[in-house]
């Protein structure tokens, strides 16, 4: 299986990068990783609604040119459905058994991801009704994919 992460800004935190990298270090044995990262937009402190359908419209326009239409699309907003680890590992299992190779997840900046791409998207999945920064979602992700690969497995991680 393959699982691309398409999201929104680079990470400038080290332990943000060191947490990334060691989850991609660790999900190398189940699956192949990309994160591929499309430059956000500058945010002005209090924008117009003019100024947000712009910013979110620009990064969609990035974020689309990575899409892959033989892809299973899964978009991650605050609206989606929520499951605990279990149904995620489940979700991503029976996609793999129904013959899907390759999973992309999206990650908006802080604005979250234009409609458009939240309409193209298989599924919304959301962690909370909290709001998270963009970096650290990326890491929660990669932490429950992994979670996810290990439950599969019926490997020791889940408690």
């Amino acid at each position: 299986m393959k699982i691309s992460i398409i999201c929104v800004g680079k990470i400038k935190e080290k332990f943000y990068r060191e947490a990334v990298a060691e989850y991609a270090k660790r999900l190398s044995r189940y699956c192949k990783l990309e994160v591929l990262e499309v430059e956000d937009e500058k945010t002005p402190e209090q924008p117009s609604p003019a100024q947000k359908e712009q910013i979110l419209r620009r990064e969609a326009e990035r974020m689309e040119r990575y899409i892959r239409p033989d892809a299973h699309l899964t978009a991650l907003a605050i609206e989606g459905r929520k499951m605990d680890s279990e149904q995620f590992a489940s979700r991503i299992e029976s996609l793999g058994v129904r013959g899907t190779s390759h999973i992309q997840f999206l990650i908006g900046g802080s604005l979250g991801i234009h409609p458009s791409l939240l309409d193209k998207a298989h599924d919304k999945l959301s962690f909370s009704d909290m709001t998270f920064p963009h970096q650290l979602m990326r890491v929660i992700l990669l932490e429950q994919i992994y979670r996810g690969y290990r439950i599969m497995n019926k490997e020791p991680y889940h408690k």
